[in-house]
């Protein structure tokens, strides 16, 4: 029997010839990652076990990005004990204030995550990197201390669900459309520590930035990582950025699936998820006219360079609607630079929206866009849990970048083509 690409990773991580789900594995790890909420409880594991130094200085990536620029006195504490052990250990890829961007955009940017790769991360949108043929979850910050201690981390081999899309993708449908499908058919915990493989014709033409939104959002079903085949698109994004050589891996043609989900996406609608799970979809013509407050376009989900281009592409010319305010987040510093050379930031700003430098920002409920009782927001966040973007009496409507610039034109849900 052969294996799925998940199982050879894992596999060549651990020494071995082949594995099976279920069988619990000690892998050496390519990449460990953190952030400014992660890391400094992960410092404090490892200097609890008394060691003078971490596996791979260069092996390690950490990125502030959930609470900065720091928004208070503890956030700027946390992001302090962060470079006090980046000095300490000599830790090489560490992303400062301007030079940073939100973690799942700039890892693979920079070229730091790649094909055939094991990455963990103490962030569950860590699963991002699947995009790139890699398998790349998240986990906590003790086994991110350990891991940083080791260069090591213990897995259960997980069964693999292989999701296959076919069919003609129409206008304004994007990776974010079909992943809420996806959610909205198994349920948020339908891929309970399952890999997601993500397969058929209209995978193989997405985007880069399409395949990262869907390997994204793998975790809000349940799964313990998503993955995509890497072909000539992944190749085309990495040869260049790439720091190291990679090794590609497939799915056997026998491999053993636990269970093969297909999905025809011609004549499909852009998907809304209403409150207060991810898993609850309805078409976007069946929920217009839902009055919004605050649309948010950006994020590690959809604050890459093309969902830039298709939010400003719908918005250029046109005004935010007056009760409504609009805030954008690119991704990463060169996103944001990106952006501002092709125009895109100023059609943002003459539209009525507020441009932020690249944080998490109101993702997490954090800062920089926070809800009050009473209020609702369009997101192209990846989730919408009560009290996710602020007070508990507040709605979050998940949606992708092309529905949330409409909607911030009309105040209120709106298909993308009532717009143009």
């Amino acid at each position: 029997m052969g294996m799925t690409i998940t199982e050879k990773i894992l596999a060549r991580h651990a020494g071995k010839e082949e594995v099976h789900p279920g069988e619990l594995l000690n892998c050496r790890v390519d990449v460990v990652l953190g952030n400014d909420v992660t890391t400094p409880v992960a410092i404090e594991e490892f200097e609890k076990l008394g060691l003078e130094r971490v596996f791979d200085p260069t092996r390690i990536v950490l990125v502030p990005d959930h609470f900065t620029p720091n928004k208070d006195i503890k956030s700027a504490e946390q992001a302090k004990r962060m470079r006090d052990f980046v000095r300490k250990h000599g830790i090489v890829n560490y992303f400062e204030i301007g030079r940073m961007g939100i973690e799942h955009c700039l890892l693979p940017q920079e070229g730091l995550v790649l094909p055939g790769e094991l990455i963990i991360g103490a962030d569950s949108h860590t699963c991002t990197y699947g995009a790139l043929g890699a398998f790349s979850t998240g986990v906590g910050s003790t086994d991110m201390a350990a891991a940083m201690a080791t260069g090591e981390a213990w897995f259960k081999v997980p069964e693999t669900i292989r999701f296959v899309f076919y069919g003609e993708l129409p206008p304004y449908i994007s990776g974010k459309d079909l992943i809420l499908r996806v959610i909205g058919d198994i349920g948020v915990d339908g891929a309970r520590y399952m890999a997601m493989e993500f397969t058929g014709p209209v995978i193989d033409s997405l985007s880069m930035d399409n395949r990262f939104t869907m390997a994204n959002m793998a975790i809000e079903a349940g799964g313990k990582n998503g993955i995509i085949a890497p072909d000539d698109i992944t190749l085309n994004y990495v040869n260049g950025r790439n720091k190291r050589e990679f090794t590609l891996c497939y799915s056997d043609p026998d491999a053993r699936y636990a269970e093969i989900r297909e999905y025809d996406v011609t004549g499909m609608e852009p998907l809304v998820a209403l409150p207060h799970l991810p898993e609850n979809t309805r078409n976007v013509s069946e929920v217009a006219g839902i009055t919004i407050d605050q649309v948010v376009i950006g994020s590690c989900t959809n604050g890459r360079m093309e969902d830039l281009e298709i939010a400003a592409e719908i918005l250029r010319g046109k005004r935010v609607h007056s009760e409504t305010r609009l805030i954008v987040f690119p991704g990463t510093q060169e996103i944001y630079l990106e952006a501002l050379k092709k125009g895109i930031i100023e059609v943002f700003i003459e539209s009525g929206a507020a441009v932020s430098t690249p944080t998490c920002g109101p993702c997490l409920g954090g800062h920089m866009g926070i809800l009050a009782r009473g209020e609702r927001a369009l997101a192209t966040t990846n989730r919408n849990f009560v009290g996710r973007m602020g007070d508990p009496g507040s709605e979050v409507y998940l949606s992708s970048p092309a529905v949330a610039a409409a909607s911030a034109i009309k105040g209120a849900i709106t298909p993308p083509w009532e717009v143009k």
